[in-house]
């Protein structure tokens, strides 16, 4: 071997330097060299990956590092730890405040669980505003089990009959053999809608066994609560809609991206759709 025409022996005897120290230097310099490359990669896969995270996170602002973990994965095949995806979204100041509650000393009455599909449906009403045009009224039925909605209605006003069209969009949708054939429950609140004559009248109709929260059960009908409290961190809190039609827009689009795409914690990360599948092949087999 030489160096700049000399040979690397002739240059360590006039230098005085050992061959041996010559050598294990350059080895050194060779596995710092490595050493730096591999950080320097690292720090542009983590950027890339931060990247990505803050791209979850601008259009889902109130999902946690659990979710977005797994979003990671679905959306764009990312496999990374819990602990890594909370330590970046702790750097960038991506996480979500925790709020500390206090425990409940109150015992509170167990809410049905569902073992399958089109057994105990929720159904619930929320409001949003609507600029230069006021309230506009939401109504979904969830489905307990695979927590996907199957039926809403969106309307200017808060009437039992937005409450029957939700419904009946959940049956017809849901139900191809009728809805008598299923021993189906809802679930609902005491609100002057759910318990008007009309209401009680069309779902006595349908064959459904209709059962309201009692006064002293506010975890009655909490998984309908919960997808209403997703929908407001979704598409209200960070959104100003101008016209109905835009509103009624959005939330077609999020229904479908819920429904499909939303990983779900209670099922193992999958979508309502893909459990709903899952389960539907499992029974089949």
């Amino acid at each position: 071997m030489k160096q700049e025409g000399y040979s690397i022996t002739l240059v360590c005897k006039v230098l005085r330097i050992p061959e041996s120290s010559y050598y294990r230097r350059a080895k050194e310099q060779i596995k710092a060299k490595a050493i730096s490359d591999k950080k320097a990669a690292g720090i542009e896969k983590e950027i890339a990956l931060v990247e990505k995270i803050k791209e979850i996170k601008g259009d889902h602002l109130f999902w946690g590092y659990r979710r977005v973990r797994a979003y990671l994965k679905r959306k764009y095949g990312i496999t990374v730890s819990y602990n890594r995806t909370y330590r970046l979204m702790k750097k960038h100041d991506l996480l979500v405040e925790t709020k500390r509650y206090k425990a409940k000393r109150t015992p509170q009455k167990q809410k049905p669980k569902p073992v399958k599909s089109n057994q105990w449906w929720g159904i619930d009403m929320t409001k949003f505003y609507i600029n230069s045009l006021g309230w506009v009224y939401l109504v979904i039925v969830l489905d307990w089990y695979n927590k996907k909605v199957v039926g809403y209605q969106l309307n200017l006003r808060s009437k039992a009959d937005d409450w029957i069209q939700a419904l009946n969009m959940a049956v017809q949708n849901n139900c191809p053999l009728g809805s008598r054939e299923y021993n189906l429950h809802l679930m609902s609140d005491n609100g002057s809608q759910p318990t008007s004559e009309k209401f009680e009248n069309a779902v006595a109709l349908l064959g459904i066994n209709h059962i309201t929260t009692s006064y002293s059960n506010p975890k009655g009908n909490a998984d309908t609560e919960r997808f209403m409290r997703t929908f407001k961190e979704e598409k209200v809190y960070a959104f100003d809609y101008e016209s109905f039609e835009e509103a009624k827009t959005e939330v077609d689009k999020f229904m479908i991206f819920y429904n499909q795409e939303y990983p779900h914690s209670a099922l193992g990360n999958l979508s309502p759709n893909e459990f709903e599948k899952l389960t539907n092949y499992l029974n089949v087999a």
